[in-house]
């Protein structure tokens, strides 16, 4: 199963405790399938939210299509995620249980070309939680960078 991830929303695993994650199909036009393969898209503040029986994406900018002149659709309007009932009943359950929030954290193209989307549900960051995912990367990038430096010099 090959996916090739068109974009990753580094700000959510930033903020966000990713606490479980589902893979969900999207409602796009023609146009704006053409921008995501061409990396024209922005999670700048997207999230999800449960309208009844459906969940819709809230401000994922996809980059309008230059040759689709007057087809193209407006960049930041609301976009309805694709779930089964259940899988939506069982997300409205934990995120309404223990107070978490819906975020995107990918958007790519599976094996058979369908633009998919991950979503995750999120337990918000506090600030020295932050801090500490900043130390332990950083520390990461040190011990990686002796290992490389002294296979190097044998």
């Amino acid at each position: 199963m090959e996916k090739r991830v068109s974009s990753t929303n580094k700000k959510a695993f930033r903020d966000y405790f990713i606490v479980e994650r589902w893979e969900c199909g999207i409602a796009l036009s023609g146009s704006e399938v053409k921008s995501i393969r061409d990396g024209g898209i922005s999670f700048k503040d997207s999230f999800a939210r449960i309208e009844g029986d459906e969940v819709y994406l809230y401000s994922l900018y996809i980059n309008p299509y230059l040759q689709a002149s007057y087809l193209n659709s407006d960049a930041d309007r609301k976009r309805k995620l694709l779930l089964h009932k259940k899988e939506i009943k069982k997300i409205l359950g934990r995120m309404t249980q223990r107070g978490l929030t819906l975020v995107p954290t990918k958007i790519y193209f599976n094996a058979r070309n369908f633009v998919k989307v991950e979503i995750g549900l999120a337990k918000g960051k506090k600030f020295f939680d932050k801090r500490e995912t900043i130390k332990k990367r950083d520390i990461k990038k040190e011990v990686d960078r002796a290992v490389r430096n002294h296979q190097s010099h044998r």
